[in-house]
């Protein structure tokens, strides 16, 4: 803050116009503010820098702590939904497990000559049930034999010459494929006719 101080000049005061008196005029006259202590200043900032870093330390760890809570809940869900839509697949085998303890059962119970046909019965209807299941879940088997191949689709184990058919059409099947959700699964593995050397394809 400035302070004024006010002195009486020693020039006399012009006279007024109808006042034959002289009056005293005071000037004011700014003083030079006090110097302030370079250490007290310091000491004002280092206090003021440590309340802000106090109180920015303050709000990261609870940003930190909130984050923690986050990812802990996020993969708590994600494996309590990954267990559920598991628990769904497996239930929906079990009726499989259970037909096929039925016609192993039936086979070590009796001896008879007709017991193969029965266990092969028992095994045709546990791949049709197997299929069924397949079937509710989005898995359905890629077909194969017959069909020109597809390497999206098909894996080609080998090739094997054949003039009666298109070449590049599959002529056996090794080991079936799968599609989940119109996405494959599993490539059919299959042998593929290649067309003799010299010879053309016969209808």
């Amino acid at each position: 803050m400035t302070l004024k101080i006010y002195r009486h000049s020693s020039e006399p005061e012009e006279t007024k116009p109808g006042n034959g008196s002289e009056n005293s005029k005071e000037e004011p006259i700014e003083s030079i503010a006090p110097p302030i202590d370079p250490q007290a200043q310091l000491q004002a900032d280092l206090k003021t820098a440590k309340e802000e870093v106090a109180e920015w330390q303050d709000r990261f760890l609870r940003k930190a702590a909130e984050f923690e809570n986050f990812r802990k809940r996020a993969e708590k869900e994600k494996t309590d939904g990954m267990m559920l839509s598991k628990s769904s697949v497996l239930l929906e085998f079990l009726p499989v497990a259970d037909a096929c303890e039925r016609p192993l059962k039936s086979l070590g119970e009796n001896n008879a000559a007709g017991n193969l046909q029965q266990f092969q019965q028992g095994v045709e209807l546990l791949y049709k049930q197997l299929l069924d299941t397949f079937a509710r879940t989005g898995v359905m088997p890629i077909e194969a034999e017959g069909k020109l191949f597809d390497p999206h689709l098909h894996e080609a184990l080998s090739r094997e010459e054949n003039a009666k058919v298109q070449e590049d059409t599959i002529v056996k099947e090794l080991r079936r494929g799968y599609l989940f959700k119109d996405k494959l699964l599993r490539p059919a593995q299959v042998i593929v006719a290649v067309h003799p050397q010299g010879k053309d394809q016969t209808s």
